[in-house]
């Protein structure tokens, strides 16, 4: 069987070609080359050291607190490795510090919120009130704000003299810098890339790395790779000289105080010695067409520096003179409209492309994650994985449905005005919407489905038809922030779940097929369990990586001997399996054919859950669907009315039922089907609201969310998936003497002791005071009365009946580790 690059690394004979030397570039040139990598070469179309790509322009901001733990991972990284460079004595980091403040209530609950993100990425921070900002910012007028938030590790990356220090590196490591080289043609051969040919001349390669920037979409045409990158101008001005920065600041430093944002506003402040430097997102969005762009020589200032427009940035001014008045007496002495990269979801882009093998990209990456993406790029070429988890910025995250330009156009600008929004973790963009829908869409419609959106797909998450199923619930009040995007119609749909049955849209999930001769012995090879059962057997897996990380958790359905139905998290998982299939999974080997297909369009699933489940379903088929002729985890394919089905017994929310499967064009037949059988056993719809309660309860793990490559079977609770006596799989080797024992943390269920206390995820977890670890998923629990967190702690905090502490909004809200699951725990209910 073939093996692929991300499950074996490239030697370090490998010729590599990095397209553009802008910070990305000259980052990762040094990383290759610490590691040993020498036949590296750079090329650049404009001239070296200032190359008038993003780089070249960038104010240097580097706030490294994020939703994201991975962007706040690079960050982190891109603050010490340029803290450690410096360029003719001067460091490539100064470490100013960062300081957000608010001037409204809801900016400054965000403050508070983004505080305890800090806690639980490890990031040092303080809440401040208006004085102290002050102290910190002599300019700003502390009557106009609420508080702020500190980061004093936080700064300004002086990114043209970090590209310098990190190219001189590479350079004696014996890596080559070629500027005025531009790219004109990828040659590739055989599904490979050969060569990258310039103006200038061909460079043969076994790597091409596209880390072009806003270019980026450019080399991919040229690679037949496309790249989700849409480029937007952003206007960045400076103001003249002001008396109250004269003598404050030394001109080979610039900045002494903090990095300003005053997000309210949708604007940032630094100091240039005796100036201040003012960027908006406050104005429209200015989409680029990077084909347009003039060449280095024939631009203006740089091909990145458009001409300012005065009047996008008017209003920016008032609101910057009514934050800092001692602007009133300056004015915009020079400003411009500078190009930088977008994406959908505002993540950056890389890894290698399936399609072109050796092709990466390394796009739409800013100066604050720029060494930290860069690293992340080298681990993966020279080790055969990142040293973190990075599917959020994997290239194949994005589904079919959102690669059209019109999708990553809007998207982009969509992201730009929402850049310094507050967004709440649930809340999707309004457009494109709706762009995909499951069959039964028009009935969910009819009952009242509130959707939000995932993937591109439209997913009811409560019925408002189910209203009248809550009045009689009593829920503790929820404070304003957990009452976004929520409804006490889940507490409703959840208790009808366990008390009666539910129909669930199960349609978004990913689902693939594996067929062949050599299916199972390629699947035994790829996951941890047991598969070689016989046909009619469905079975709980994961995929690892070759460091036994968990990549993602599947049901695999054996339907017959060469026929197997798999339940995927989404396109990463079928773009793992396709780079590890026999001749891309099209055709035989040694092992014999194997065929993966992406069936998710043109099938869809209901699952019918809750005690009366088979009630509702016997009656439908011919097929015995009792506990004996049909167990839990056991598929067949049959009838329910005139429908063709798959039927797994399987359930995620802890409860007798079937996921049932068809094709899309009888989806809504099946969906009547079982509506009008379900009448007389009070079945109603239910979302994903009451979904994600009803599964935490349980104990399941939703993969991205509790558990990614950075966490092991053992540690994530999932260990029982593993069969080390098998035979051979990928991670294997690497989880030889680990086992529950030995995990130094785990995934921890925990309960808030106050059943009206509420917590969302992502927030700080205190053991003895300290942060110890950080919630993953988090839901109110309406089985059990209060709510349900899940966090990663030390092992030693991870014992039931500890007590601890969760962060929310600046609230220490008391917690106790839990033995898990909390409800059904002889799972008597499922199995029956």
């Amino acid at each position: 069987m073939t093996t692929d690059i991300h499950a074996q690394a490239y030697g370090p004979d490998k010729r590599v070609v990095i397209v553009g030397a802008g910070i990305v570039g000259c980052s990762l040139a040094d990383e290759l080359t610490a590691r040993g990598w020498r036949d590296v070469t750079v090329v650049e179309q404009g001239p070296l050291l200032a190359p008038g790509g993003s780089t070249s322009h960038a104010p240097g901001l580097v706030f490294r607190t994020s939703p994201s733990k991975t962007l706040t991972d690079f960050a982190v990284y891109t603050v010490e490795k340029f803290s450690s460079l410096e360029v003719d004595g001067l460091s490539c980091f100064n470490p100013v510090g960062g300081l957000e403040i608010a001037t409204s209530e809801e900016r400054w609950a965000e403050l508070h919120r983004k505080a305890g993100l800090a806690a639980s990425w490890g990031v040092r921070g303080e809440l401040l009130g208006p004085a102290r900002c002050a102290e910190l910012w002599p300019l700003l007028d502390p009557d106009r704000i609420l508080g702020g938030f500190h980061t004093p590790d936080d700064g300004l990356a002086r990114a043209l003299l970090a590209a310098r220090a990190q190219m001189e590196r590479a350079t004696a490591h014996g890596a080559r810098f070629l500027d005025r080289h531009t790219v004109t043609g990828i040659e590739r051969a055989d599904g490979r890339v050969t060569a990258v040919v310039t103006d200038r001349g061909t460079f043969p390669a076994d790597i091409v790395v596209s880390a072009a920037g806003f270019w980026g979409p450019l080399i991919g045409a040229m690679a037949g790779v496309p790249v989700p990158l849409q480029p937007l101008a952003h206007q960045y001005a400076r103001t003249g000289p002001l008396p109250e920065l004269a003598g404050v600041n030394d001109p080979r430093t610039e900045a002494s105080r903090p990095i300003l944002r005053f997000q309210d506003r949708d604007l940032y402040f630094r100091e240039h010695t005796d100036r201040i430097g003012i960027g908006s997102y406050a104005h429209r969005p200015l989409p680029v067409d990077p084909a347009r762009l003039p060449a280095y020589d024939e631009a203006p200032v740089m091909p990145s520096s458009l001409p300012f427009t005065a009047e996008d940035f008017a209003p920016s001014w008032q609101d910057s003179v009514g934050l800092l008045p001692a602007l009133a007496a300056s004015r915009v002495e020079e400003g411009f409209n500078g190009v930088f990269s977008f994406t959908p979801d505002g993540m950056p882009v890389i890894g290698e492309s399936r399609e072109l093998r050796g092709f990466w990209l390394a796009e739409a990456v800013w100066v604050t994650h720029s060494a930290g993406v860069a690293r992340a790029v080298a681990e993966w070429m020279t080790d055969g994985r990142p040293g973190m988890d990075v599917h959020e910025c994997d290239l194949y995250r994005f589904e079919d449905a959102q690669a059209s330009p019109a999708y990553v156009a809007e998207r982009g600008a969509r992201n730009f005005v929402e850049v310094y929004d507050v967004i709440h973790p649930l809340q999707p963009m309004e457009q494109p919407r709706p762009l995909r829908v499951s069959p039964f869409h028009v009935r969910q419609r009819e009952l009242g489905g509130y959707f939000l959106e995932a993937a591109g797909w439209e997913r009811p998450h409560w019925y408002e038809a189910n209203a009248p199923l809550a009045e009689s619930i009593d829920l503790p009040p929820r404070d304003a922030w957990s009452a976004r995007y929520w409804s006490p119609i889940a507490a409703a749909e959840a208790r009808v779940t366990r008390e009666r049955v539910a129909l669930y849209d199960m349609t978004p999930l990913k689902r693939l097929t594996v067929t062949g001769p050599g299916a199972l012995d390629f699947l035994q090879r790829m996951t941890t369990n047991q598969l070689a059962k016989k046909p009619g057997a469905v079975t709980y897996t994961l995929l690892l990586d070759e460091a036994g990380g968990i990549r993602s958790d599947l049901t695999v359905a054996r339907l017959s001997e060469r026929h197997f139905q798999v339940g995927a998290n989404g396109g990463l998982d079928l773009d793992w399996l396709l780079r590890h299939a026999p001749e891309g999974g099209t055709s035989r080997s040694k092992t014999g054919g194997v065929h993966i297909a992406d069936i998710t369009p043109g099938t869809c699933c209901i699952g019918v859950w809750g005690p009366l489940a088979r009630d509702l379903v016997q009656p439908l088929t011919r097929d015995d669907f009792s506990h004996e002729a049909f167990g839990y985890f056991k598929a067949r394919q049959t009838y329910i009315g005139h429908v063709p089905v798959t039927a797994m017994r399987l359930s995620y929310v802890g409860e007798l039922g079937w996921e049932l499967y068809t094709t899309a064009d009888m989806g809504l037949r099946l969906w009547d089907t079982l509506w009008e059988a379900g009448r007389r056993h009070g079945v109603i719809a239910a979302g994903r609201s009451a979904f994600n309660s009803l599964r935490l309860e349980k104990g399941y793990r939703a993969w991205g969310h509790d558990m990614t490559t950075e966490h092991d079977p053992y540690e994530a609770g999932v260990g029982f998936a593993v069969r080390m006596d098998k035979g051979d799989f990928i991670g294997r080797a690497a989880l030889k003497g680990r086992g529950e024992r030995t995990a130094a943390r785990k995934l921890t269920c925990l309960t808030l002791d106050d059943p009206a206390a509420v917590v969302m995820g992502k927030e700080p977890v205190y053991a003895d005071g300290v942060p110890a670890g950080y919630v993953t998923s988090a839901s109110y629990g309406y089985t059990i009365g209060r709510t349900v967190a899940y966090a990663w702690l030390p092992a030693a905090a991870a014992v039931p009946g500890t007590a601890v502490h969760i962060e929310y909004f600046g609230e220490k809200v008391p917690a106790t580790v839990a033995a898990e699951p909390l409800f059904d725990p002889r799972m008597e209910r499922i199995r029956r």
